[in-house]
């Protein structure tokens, strides 16, 4: 370093602040060259499907994609979400693997190329502020720059798939008091399955979707009931009523002749104590001592089924150190070639054997099961996983 750690850092964000969004990485480049003698800098994104880290380059053309999950580096401080330094060939050279992630979410990585540093733990430190600064600028240079959700891509994106992704709120959060997780499949060519949450000072709401059918029709169908929630939601009525609003503009659109499995639930931050409606086939289970459950909820209609349906709340609660993990029923109702279900038993097990890993990782073990479940490839019926560990507060 030339300068301050301190004043080079708040310089550095101002100066991806101020750049074009297409520029982000060139912007890197130059700041690591100028301050820390960087040799070289990749920005890595996570691909949809979070198999392969994907490299941002001039497009259309690309350069080699990165497994996540096959021991490279990069791909372990993804996974991991840790920094991961890796010896380089030449003399006094190192790569630093700096993960990104921007309030729990997990978004790629960065890959710096630079003499070892003196002061190690303190650059590294700088280096990972700076990288979860450049997470934060590329959520909103998406706004106006195609450039990093198409270098996401292995493939080209259904419709359908197109217009789910754009209704998510990320696949990862983190605050105090919890943990979000979560993963969607067949990622490329999802149609109408679902999640969403959204927190306040003192709540956590989280809703998962079972959107019925194929295609844009399923996604057409999801799209109106996330709307349809969320305007619910903003209004400040309860949990219910949520679901009633819902309920209308589903049946308004359809009649009755397409609706929407839904479960909701609303979470106190301060006492643990939740509420529920269970609006169709989601199911939830629990992970508590090492006893993995499934919470039994009142069964209501789906939303949107019939007109004027009444909603009730029902309550249950959590306790430190309890994980929750929400399916659809693409996970829960899966059946083989053969005809068998993936079933409950399964789920227990998975879940049960991914207890110490981590939110993300139990998500996507839970649909990797499902996937080898079904002998490889993409799955036959949309499916998705969100994954809560609670700490409460206190």
């Amino acid at each position: 370093m030339t300068d301050n750690g301190t004043g080079w850092l708040g310089a550095a964000e101002s100066a991806l602040r101020s750049a074009p969004p297409n520029a982000l990485l060139a912007t890197a480049r130059n700041l690591l060259a100028s301050h820390m003698q960087a040799r070289s800098v990749k920005l890595l994104l996570a691909d949809y499907g979070l198999t392969v880290l994907q490299p941002v380059t001039r497009l259309p053309h690309t350069g080699r994609a990165v497994a996540v999950h096959d021991g490279d580096p990069a791909g372990r401080a993804f996974s991991a979400e840790a920094v991961v330094m890796e010896v380089a060939g030449e003399a006094g050279m190192v790569t630093l693997h700096l993960p990104i992630t921007v309030r729990g979410d997990r978004i790629g990585v960065l890959s710096v190329y630079l003499p070892e540093p003196p002061q190690g733990a303190q650059t590294v430190l700088e280096l990972g502020a700076f990288a979860t600064a450049i997470g934060h600028e590329l959520l909103v240079a998406e706004r106006h720059t195609d450039l990093y959700l198409q270098a996401r891509r292995r493939r080209r994106l259904t419709l359908a798939a197109e217009m789910q992704w754009q209704l998510l709120p990320g696949r990862g959060f983190v605050r105090d008091e919890y943990t979000l997780g979560a993963h969607l499949e067949p990622a490329y060519a999802i149609g109408g399955d679902n999640f969403d949450w959204s927190t306040t000072d003192d709540h956590l709401t989280i809703t998962v979707t079972d959107g019925k059918g194929h295609g844009i029709e399923a996604a057409l169908l999801t799209n109106l009931t996330v709307s349809a929630l969320r305007n619910a939601r903003r209004a400040g009525i309860s949990l219910a009523d949520q679901a009633c609003l819902a309920d209308q503009a589903i049946y308004g659109e359809y009649g009755g002749r397409r609706y929407s499995p839904t479960l909701l639930l609303r979470f106190n931050l301060a006492t643990g104590q939740a509420s529920a409606v269970d609006a169709g086939s989601p199911q939830l289970f629990r992970l508590r001592h090492d006893r993995v459950e499934r919470v039994e909820l009142e069964a209501q209609m789906p939303l949107g089924m019939f007109e004027e349906t009444d909603y009730r709340e029902q309550p249950l609660s959590v306790a430190t150190g309890d994980r929750l993990v929400i399916v659809s029923s693409g996970v829960h109702g899966a059946q083989s070639r053969g005809g068998s279900l993936f079933g409950e038993d399964a789920l227990r097990e998975t879940i049960a054997a991914t207890q110490h890993s981590s939110t993300h990782e139990t998500a996507r073990a839970v649909v990797n099961a499902l996937v080898q479940y079904h002998g490889g490839g993409d799955l036959p019926s949309d499916a998705a996983v969100v994954c809560m560990d609670w700490r409460g507060r206190g």
